[in-house]
């Protein structure tokens, strides 16, 4: 072990959900009349028109997913 390492180390454990999330529009499935080539939401984020946006729906539907693609589109931070 390294001096950093040890009793107070801590590692940064990723769920499998998050590591196989998209992280682009292309890898996103669902949507198609938002997210899709011809989508809404892609011609907005392509033309960087995109101030506000409200996501509702039930869980599992892609919400926080299109929105850490979104801020990796943007350059934001996703919390």
């Amino acid at each position: 072990m390294g001096a950093m390492e040890g009793l107070f180390a801590q590692r940064r454990i990723v769920p499998l959900a998050q590591r196989l999330r998209p992280r682009t529009l292309e890898e996103f499935v669902g949507q198609p009349h938002l997210a899709g080539t011809q989508g809404v939401l892609r011609k907005l984020i392509e033309a960087n028109r995109v101030r506000s946006l409200l996501l509702w729906g039930p869980p599992g539907v892609g919400k926080t997913t299109l929105g850490s693609i979104l801020a990796r589109a943007f350059g934001s931070n996703f919390v």
